[in-house]
């Protein structure tokens, strides 16, 4: 099973920028789809973005669409998530998930997971 690793989180002010990193040991059939949820306290996880490893047609759940940008590196099989503006909103658990699913933002459609980066944004 492919092992995901995510680093980048920490402490911003709101308004600030932080760029989340997950490295993925392999890139196989399994890891078509790579995504990005967070999970607030008492909350259920959450689709934040989605790519291929190709980069295209990258998609967005519409509360970071124009503030976060996902991207993915294949030379070195790392994901990026790009955060700008945060809000005090975005404070969550961020995890790093990947799946054989096309285009999916369902957490069931998602078997690998890291262990999650910790942001979070004050006022």
């Amino acid at each position: 099973q492919v092992q995901l690793v995510e680093s980048g989180g920490g402490l911003v002010q709101a308004g600030g920028s932080l760029r989340l990193s997950c490295a993925a040991s392999e890139r196989t059939f399994s890891t078509y789809t790579m995504a990005w949820f967070r999970q607030a306290p008492g909350k259920e996880r959450e689709f934040v973005a989605a790519t291929a490893w190709s980069n295209k047609y990258p998609y967005y759940a519409d509360t970071v669409q124009g503030r976060f940008t996902i991207s993915a590196d294949n030379a070195d099989n790392t994901v990026y998530l790009q955060m700008n503006n945060l809000k005090s909103e975005d404070t969550a658990v961020y995890y790093c998930g990947a799946s054989r699913a096309v285009y999916s933002r369902l957490r069931r459609d998602f078997s690998s997971w890291g262990q999650g980066t910790q942001v979070t944004v004050y006022s």
